[in-house]
């Protein structure tokens, strides 16, 4: 029949409670974590130039910013340590005494389980040559040895407090070495978050200066997926690490991987995050700074295209500004 009048669907958009009450992605305080970077040895917040409005934190600073962050309702934070020190094994990361570890302690005791305490768990951080496992004689990362090295990091960041500990470094068979470890030392209620599909990415350059992490020789392509692959890698690497016992999956970096965010959505039954970078955050501070966009929308729609990709959780270093602005 031809007699109905037609469709309009700008009669839902025509006025700002219209399309409140129409839309179907919507941000959540809840669902977004906060990224910190915790320094030892310094005396004060070191601002980080790539990352404005980011800064290096001391101990003390990291739980003010962390209590802050609680009270707007941000769902967790993750936290990232960089060592005074550093050696070619990475033995700050699994220190009891490390810099993480001391963190995770003081924000169990600040803020308990008003929020899920996140670690992230790698050895770039760590290490005096930048990459995320430990290496051959020939310069090459050992996989099979990095992975000892996971599993007692694991432990030192579950018996610290952690809720979630969060692998990264894309070593084949972490997720079941970290699981067999926790499991078999009494930390089965730990979670494992894992960075299933982390891209060998251009928009990892100034995170690299606020951990101090960067490459001292080669790059990560051997072990990130390359950019250049289908999505089908990266959801076959989410099923295998679903298999191998993580909780949540990650897809690393988001805005220009949302067609992998869908996808591992579809295919895998635990929840996924997905790591809004560095770089995607620095490129809208920059052109916000220059008044060429208007910062506050470009926030929440790069956000909401995160979210409407499929993501149940997002990793941003606005995670506090949002929240405490939904809570307004």
């Amino acid at each position: 029949m031809t007699g109905f009048p037609a469709a309009r669907p700008r009669r839902l958009r025509r006025t700002p409670a219209l399309r409140r009450l129409a839309a179907q992605v919507s941000l959540s305080p809840a669902g977004l974590v906060l990224p910190v970077f915790v320094k030892g040895g310094i005396g004060e917040p070191q601002p980080i130039a790539s990352m404005p409005g980011v800064v290096q934190h001391t101990r003390e600073s990291v739980r003010k910013a962390v209590v802050e962050a609680v009270e707007a309702g941000v769902g967790g934070v993750i936290v990232f340590g960089i060592p005074a020190v550093k050696d070619a094994r990475g033995s700050a990361a699994d220190d009891p005494d490390g810099i993480v570890q001391v963190v995770l302690r003081d924000l169990a005791a600040e803020v308990g389980d008003r929020t899920v305490l996140m670690a992230d768990l790698c050895l770039d951080e760590y290490t005096d040559h930048g990459h995320c496992g430990l290496l051959t004689d020939g310069g090459e990362v050992d996989n099979d040895a990095t992975l000892e090295r996971y599993a007692s990091i694991a432990l030192a960041q579950a018996a610290a407090g952690a809720h979630v500990v969060a692998p990264s470094g894309m070593m084949d068979g972490q997720v079941g070495a970290i699981r067999t470890a926790l499991d078999g030392a009494g930390f089965g209620d730990v979670a494992i978050l894992a960075y299933s599909a982390k891209f060998a990415s251009a928009f990892y350059g100034p995170f690299r200066d606020a951990a101090e992490c960067a490459p001292q020789f080669g790059d990560r392509a051997s072990y990130q997926q390359d950019p250049a692959r289908s999505a089908d890698e990266a959801v076959r690497e989410a099923l295998l690490d679903v298999a191998e016992g993580a909780d949540m999956v990650m897809v690393k970096p988001a805005v220009g991987y949302l067609d992998v965010v869908r996808r591992v959505r579809d295919s895998v039954d635990v929840p996924v995050a997905a790591y809004n970078v560095s770089g995607e955050y620095a490129m809208v501070e920059a052109a916000a700074a220059n008044g060429w966009i208007d910062r506050d929308r470009a926030i929440r729609e790069l956000l909401l295209s995160i979210r409407r990709a499929g993501a149940d959780v997002v990793l941003t270093y606005w995670a506090a500004e949002i929240a405490q602005s939904i809570s307004d």
